[in-house]
């Protein structure tokens, strides 16, 4: 057990030394303006490298990807519907199309699906 303990305080020491050594030695104290700026073409960049980026064009994208999980969903329905109860498919998957449908509206009734304003 003491062996164990002594290893292990060892291997914690040296790993201490390496990364406080690795982090002393990687300080760079020689700031130069030309190596800090975005490189463009030799020239200095006329406008921000940091464009804005559109909130209304993300949201679109995320209602895209979680769409297109739903239709990922809806494709196995015609499949199972050969093994399963008739029924139970049949309430399932109305169920299933009704919280697309009422998300789609809730979607559509909050301006997430227009383009412009």
């Amino acid at each position: 057990m003491i062996k164990i303990f002594s290893m292990s305080l060892i291997i914690m020491f040296i790993s201490m030394i390496v990364m406080s050594l690795a982090s002393i030695m990687s300080k760079k104290s020689f700031y130069d303006r030309e190596k800090n700026s975005p490189f463009e073409c030799g020239f200095d960049p006329k406008c921000s490298a940091r464009v804005p980026f559109s909130l209304h064009f993300f949201l679109i994208a995320i209602i895209f990807l979680i769409f297109d999980v739903e239709i990922a969903l809806l494709l196995p329905i015609f499949i199972i519907m050969k093994f399963s109860n008739v029924t139970m498919w049949l309430f399932t998957t109305i169920l299933f199309i009704m919280i697309l449908l009422i998300g789609l509206y809730h979607e559509w009734n909050q301006g997430a699906l227009e383009w412009t304003n």
